[in-house]
């Protein structure tokens, strides 16, 4: 078997293994599962096979028996400047040896991405999810939990909001990152975004997935003397649900009005609604699922460090003499 960088050629092949596997999916899987082809960006139809994206293949006998592909994180950032990549599709074709196939596809990624001077590989599987075992046994661990819930018809249960709710302003981004590194638990943080740069290059991106094209957009911030609260709202003009994502500090009273503010500003829109939120954010999930969401997806988040990262000692005061 050998392993190489996808070429122009290989891409016909590339989107027929990725058309089996989406309408394999599409036969087996419930109306709502069937959705989240059509939004997970870990499934990548959304990116296209540009060169943006690092892509190789794995050949038997001449033939593409499967690939690979990874991103720069954020999606679409210039891979050369990229010391972060996500795995944003894995796939054999039918009839490989997925044990050999999979695998060896995985570790050369590893492989060129440290050669590429990335430190770290990111993948969001669905639980229970037959390739689980490859990354886990090539040194992916699991960080966090990515609940996606989702409703046909969400349900406001009031129209009080939260007091000190105003739309977003230039200069509260720090004042977001800060209430960011508030409510994620620090090993959460310190793999995502350490510094404020990185969370501002994944800010927007860092629900898990790319926003929805077409779609009109409102986010809004709750200041009460400090940031305790934010959401987001993308109303599709499509086929696509709409979208509302939030971060809150704990509190259940506080959660409540924020999803109703949330599905406030979709306005009478009859499609779906859908969000991403993280195993900590239990409040906000269990103010959800009391107007009318329920778990579409459970994802593990996994990490890979690609080098080892050896702390330095400072240089110890030595006393002098004379």
């Amino acid at each position: 078997m050998k392993i190489r960088a996808a070429g122009l050629l290989d891409l016909a092949r590339i989107e027929e293994m990725h058309r089996s596997s989406d309408s394999r999916l599409t036969e087996a899987a419930p109306p709502a599962a069937r959705l989240w082809t059509v939004l997970s960006s870990t499934l990548s139809a959304l990116l296209p096979l540009s060169q943006e994206t690092l892509i190789y293949v794995a050949e038997v006998g001449g033939k593409v028996v499967g690939f690979i592909q990874a991103s720069g994180q954020p999606l679409g950032l210039d891979l050369p400047r990229a010391t972060v990549l996500q795995v944003l599709n894995l796939q054999v074709a039918d009839g490989a040896d997925s044990d050999e196939v999979a695998p060896a596809l995985v570790e050369h990624l590893c492989n060129q991405a440290l050669e590429r001077g990335a430190h770290r590989l990111f993948v969001r599987l669905p639980e229970r999810d037959p390739l689980l075992p490859v990354f886990r046994l090539r040194g992916f661990r699991q960080y966090a939990t990515e609940v996606v819930v989702y409703a046909d018809k969400p349900v406001m249960r009031s129209d009080q909001f939260p007091e000190g709710a105003r739309p977003i302003r230039r200069g509260d981004h720090r004042l977001l990152y800060q209430l960011y590194r508030k409510v994620t638990p620090q090993g959460v943080s310190q793999l995502e975004a350490p510094t404020y740069r990185e969370w501002r290059a994944l800010h927007g991106e860092w629900t898990g997935r790319l926003a929805a094209r077409g779609s009109e957009k409102q986010e809004l911030v709750v200041d009460q003397i400090e940031i305790v609260g934010w959401v987001k709202s993308e109303r599709s003009s499509g086929a696509r649900p709409n979208t509302v994502s939030f971060m809150a500090m704990p509190d259940a009273s506080l959660a409540g009005e924020l999803a109703d503010l949330g599905l406030s500003l979709l306005g009478e829109s009859e499609l779906p609604a859908w969000s991403s939120l993280r195993h900590y954010d239990s409040h906000m999930i269990d103010a959800l699922r009391g107007r009318g969401f329920s778990v579409l997806l459970t994802q593990l988040l996994l990490v890979k460090e690609l080098a080892v990262r050896v702390p330095v000692r400072e240089k110890g005061l030595v006393p002098s003499f004379g």
